[in-house]
């Protein structure tokens, strides 16, 4: 199986000014996320990524050259509208303080399946096209370099927290009680019988255990050795 590293954007603009930026164009990295992008993509360095999908949008295209600017080799690049920011329709460009006093804000928080953004997207639809982006992707890069292919994609706070929330078998209603943080590392490896969550948000950590041959994907009873350990 295959292994997708799945990076959030640097820290941006709107980020720290407490606006929900959605898809509004031009915005980008702050300092600070630029700091957070260069510190992934040193953290990435050791592990030789065969590809790097990202999101279209301006900050995740950032990130992803920070990433790329760490690699010795030449990853395959590509851009997927599937895993670009959820569309907030009516909700983009305000302010969070004035979105949590909104009736769906409620929603958002305890019943996101229900949640659907004024002139924009449902959180459901949302989720649905961005874990068929990623389950499309590893498979092509499983397909191509084998199994011990590591690749990663870049995207969005709430997609990764949708993607991960898949992969553990959860509910979309649960996804909230994931955090997923600026330029943070979450890692998941889709198995025949099912996904393997390796890590959730990380921003710190030696990665170059992914260069080896991945794990056999029955479960270790017990917990197993963790990286390096015997089979």
């Amino acid at each position: 199986m295959a292994t997708v590293i799945l990076v959030r954007h640097g820290r941006t603009t709107a980020n720290a000014s407490g606006v929900l930026a959605g898809r509004t164009a031009g915005v980008r990295l702050d300092e600070t996320g630029r700091t957070q992008a260069a510190r992934t993509g040193e953290r990435l360095a050791v592990v030789p990524l065969v590809g790097v999908v990202t999101s279209p949008l301006e900050r995740c295209r950032q990130t992803a050259r920070a990433i790329l600017q760490h690699q010795d080799g030449s990853p395959v690049t590509s851009v997927d509208k599937g895993i670009t920011e959820c569309d907030y329709g009516e909700w983009q460009g305000r302010a969070l303080k004035d979105l949590a006093k909104e009736d769906l804000w409620k929603v958002v928080q305890g019943q996101p399946s229900a949640a659907v953004f004024p002139g924009g997207e449902s959180l459901p639809a949302m989720q649905a096209r961005s874990v068929a982006a990623i389950r499309r992707h590893d498979a092509a890069f499983e397909a191509e370099h084998g199994p011990g292919a590591v690749w990663a994609a870049v995207s969005h706070g709430d997609i990764i927290k949708a993607i991960l929330a898949d992969a553990l078998g959860m509910h979309l209603d649960l996804f909230q009680r994931i955090n997923v943080n600026p330029a943070s590392v979450s890692i998941v490896r889709y198995g025949a019988a099912r996904p393997d969550v390796v890590a959730t948000n990380t921003d710190a950590g030696d990665l170059s255990w992914l260069r080896a041959a991945p794990p056999a994907e029955d479960a270790q009873v017990g917990g197993g050795a963790g990286p390096g350990g015997p089979a």
